[in-house]
């Protein structure tokens, strides 16, 4: 191989935007199963309902 071959392929990127798609979509995911946690928990459902109640009197 001549140094031309090496140097592409190590500069290349391929496989890099996969990568990146599944970090970001692992991250979301991630994000919402904690917001559900959160939504759901006893505290913040007494909460959103004592908010909703009022704003309905």
């Amino acid at each position: 191989m001549d140094m031309r071959r090496i140097t592409a392929r190590l500069r290349g990127d391929a496989g890099m935007n996969t990568a990146e798609y599944a970090v970001g979509t692992l991250a979301a995911v991630a994000f919402a199963g904690l917001l559900l946690k959160v939504l759901t928990s006893d505290s913040v459902q007494t909460a959103l309902t004592a908010v909703i109640d009022r704003a309905l009197q």
